[in-house]
């Protein structure tokens, strides 16, 4: 007995070495690795076969038992089918649609501030978010992250406009004498719309051309990390269960998830999750994944951890992450189905373009459109149509594109 414990400790040390060294593995160990399986998966695998045929040669195994199947909780058989419908299995290219540029959308120009932000009603009609006259730069905000211009007051133009899907012309507007900063806007389902305003460091939820919130997360200009604080917050993701995730944003680096009312619920990252966030400055829910959708903007990535809305299994585990040498900043992610669309924004010598992404294989699937500086994106909830939005110093550089899916 003693003999056989140490032949398979002398197997398990070897099963250390690194490929280079695989001459020196003990006979009958072959290194023929499958895809996906690394050396020591597979050299283990071997090495516990190799121990049991010898155990049994020597009639000191026990025999084996049949293994009766233990019946599942229901929130684990959830989380099990969950996350079998997502391992690693490519879309196939049939399935995934290709933004393909509308020329001349929209038909008559605008003269839209910074657009920040677009979003698309349960009609399909695409509504734009801007800065009006206002531009954010090195002396918009102090040190503390406070706000240097209160004293200015909101903007006296509407901030909000929702165009003409067909022709982008604008067929209403508000939003006047309400917002400092704007940044992020999510319409959900049942049309109500969700705004992030920097300057007031201050998420929303407004019904359609309303002056008063329903609901208001964090203190009117005074940045914090606390929970009951918002730090320049980014963007904001509604779920078909009333559940919403705010990006919090350019200072705290987190993400914060609620219950419809507004209760918090989770912090992203806490520990133990080892995910560090540099700036979200947009995320997107893919439902059926039960991922959360993130530009991790300053890590020049998209990272997906779970969402959490149909189990909590799963929460705080290595989230999947896209990130490749042509990926650049990541602006803005929008989803659709079980795939993702991202922009990124000027780094170095990268082209500034879109991206088709799948996260279930971690990859880049796609490049479309070329653009200067985008700043976010929304797709139609049919799936017909993409915006994408651009900000600059004029309103020839602040625009809207529009793509269809085909």
């Amino acid at each position: 007995m003693s003999r056989l414990l140490f032949v398979a400790l002398l197997a398990i040390s070897l099963g250390c070495v690194a490929p280079s060294s695989s001459n020196h593995l003990p006979a009958g160990l072959a290194v023929d690795l499958g895809p996906g399986v690394n050396l020591n998966e597979r050299f283990f695998d071997q090495v516990r076969a190799l121990i049991k045929r010898r155990l049994q040669e020597t009639g000191l195994a026990k025999p084996e038992q049949p293994e009766l199947a233990m019946p599942l909780a229901d929130d684990d058989a959830v989380a099990l089918q969950n996350q079998r419908s997502y391992d690693n299995v490519p879309l196939p290219a049939a399935s995934v649609p290709t933004p393909v540029l509308v020329e001349n959308w929209p038909t008559e120009q605008h003269s839209f501030g910074q657009v920040t932000a677009v979003a698309v009603d349960p009609q399909g009609s695409p509504v734009v978010f801007h800065r009006a006259e206002r531009y954010w730069d090195v002396n918009t905000f102090n040190e503390s992250n406070i706000y240097y211009l209160i004293e200015y007051g909101p903007i006296k133009e509407n901030t909000i406009y929702v165009l003409d899907a067909k022709t982008g012309a604008i067929k209403s507007g508000w939003g006047s004498n309400m917002f400092y900063m704007p940044h992020g806007l999510t319409i959900d389902l049942h049309g109500n719309y969700w705004i992030t305003d920097v300057a007031m460091h201050q998420a929303f939820k407004f019904k359609p051309f309303s002056n008063k919130p329903l609901l208001t997360i964090g203190k009117r200009f005074r940045p914090g990390s606390s929970v009951k604080h918002l730090c320049k917050p980014t963007s904001i993701a509604v779920a078909t269960t009333g559940e919403f995730f705010i990006a919090d944003g350019y200072c705290n680096s987190r993400i914060l998830k609620f219950n419809a009312a507004g209760k918090l619920l989770r912090t992203i990252p806490q520990p133990p999750e080892f995910l560090s966030l540099q700036v979200p400055h947009a995320i997107t829910l893919l439902e059926h994944l039960d991922l959360l959708c993130i530009a991790d903007r300053e890590n020049m990535r998209v990272v997906c951890p779970k969402a959490g809305l149909i189990s909590s299994h799963g929460e705080g585990e290595p989230a999947a992450t896209i990130q490749e040498p042509d990926l650049g900043r990541v602006f803005g992610v929008a989803s659709f189905g079980d795939i993702v669309f991202a922009v990124n924004g000027p780094t170095s010598m990268l082209p500034v373009r879109g991206f088709t992404i799948d996260p279930r294989s971690e990859t880049i699937i796609g490049h479309w459109g070329e653009f200067k500086n985008p700043h976010s994106m929304a797709v139609s909830v049919n799936g017909s149509a993409l915006y994408v939005t651009e900000i600059g110093t004029n309103h020839q550089t602040n625009r809207v594109w529009k793509y269809v899916l085909a």
